[in-house]
């Protein structure tokens, strides 16, 4: 597996992690909590050091399924999870989102409960809260790391002018950016700007919702839970259409390497400069070890060009 830094922390990182939106059961269908444990235990013992949950997966309850999964092997995880989604028993109300002071202490007792643990590696502002000066929220981030319940703080979903407020009111590591071959949007300035100023980043969407695995052979239609489709446009035309174009490309690559196509979109996003870590989901043991095992090879400089020069000429012509 290979391995990074996280921006200027001490943290070091396996490039493919596991992120858990799927667990949360809630958006990506049904789950089976035993199977959810299992495939993050196959991700750790497949080199995969860092997860990913957050407490609005399925209430609550992907960090709970996490929290089983890292019983015993605590030390070995890089644990990430993040603040200011609002729902439930909250103190700024039952939905929306949150990050005034009084919030975020509150949202932190609670996912170290559902954890099961002291601390939390990363700590990291979910979505923007146009509601709440960011300086008054990281005012209380640092607190919470100057008690050791969090060991750094992380953004998620900033620009560029927020991103920069954010460095200017206190410490932060990493931001968590969608970012795909499929949205490439943060390339225009967000990562130029990371790699500017040492910032850790982490992605999500790294699979397109499951459209790059090379899966799905028609739009799937939604059942059991399965909002995806509602979030992410690459189920529908023209995105649809484009994006089996650009895998009969990546098909031929992972061929040669007699690899899956998920980990040529996994190695692409990886791989490009200035990038961390590439969360990929999962919910059994199979996918688990197929997406670590995207971490234990690398494409080439010709191949990154070729995937590069395709999608110009799909999406961008």
């Amino acid at each position: 597996m290979r391995m990074n830094r996280l921006g200027n922390s001490d943290l070091i990182v396996s490039a493919v992690g596991a992120g858990t939106w799927a667990m949360g059961g809630d958006f990506f269908g049904a789950i089976d909590d035993g199977k959810c444990i299992d495939s993050l235990c196959a991700s750790l013992d497949h080199g995969v050091n860092l997860i990913d949950t957050a407490p609005i997966y399925g209430r609550g309850h992907s960090e709970e399924l996490v929290g089983k999964a890292i019983q015993g092997r605590r030390d070995k995880v890089v644990l990430a999870t993040k603040v200011g989604l609002v729902f439930g028993d909250h103190p700024c109300g039952d939905k929306g989102r949150c990050l005034k002071p009084e919030g975020i202490a509150w949202e932190v007792e609670q996912s170290l409960r559902r954890l099961g643990t002291d601390y939390i590696d990363l700590y990291q502002i979910h979505w923007p809260d146009v509601a709440t000066p960011i300086e008054e929220s990281m005012e209380a981030l640092m607190k919470l790391k100057k008690a050791g319940k969090i060991r750094y703080i992380g953004v998620s979903n900033f620009d560029v002018p927020l991103l920069e407020r954010t460095l200017a009111s206190g410490e932060i590591v990493s931001t968590q950016p969608q970012y795909s071959l499929l949205e490439r949007d943060i390339e225009k300035d967000v990562l130029p700007f990371c790699r500017e100023k040492n910032l850790g980043v982490l992605s999500y969407g790294s699979l397109g919702a499951g459209i790059l695995t090379g899966k799905f052979k028609e739009p799937p239609k939604p059942q059991d839970g399965d909002k995806r489709a509602g979030f992410y446009p690459f189920f529908e035309e023209p995105f649809w259409s484009k994006t089996q174009e650009l895998l009969v490309v990546l098909r031929a690559i992972a061929e040669k390497h007699d690899k899956p196509v998920a980990h040529v979109a996994i190695n692409w996003v990886s791989q490009q400069p200035g990038m961390t870590c590439a969360l990929t989901g999962s919910k059994n043991v199979d996918q688990a070890i197929m997406n670590a095992g995207a971490g234990d090879w690398d494409l080439s400089a010709e191949e990154l060009s070729a995937i590069d020069s395709a999608y110009d000429r799909i999406f961008r012509a």
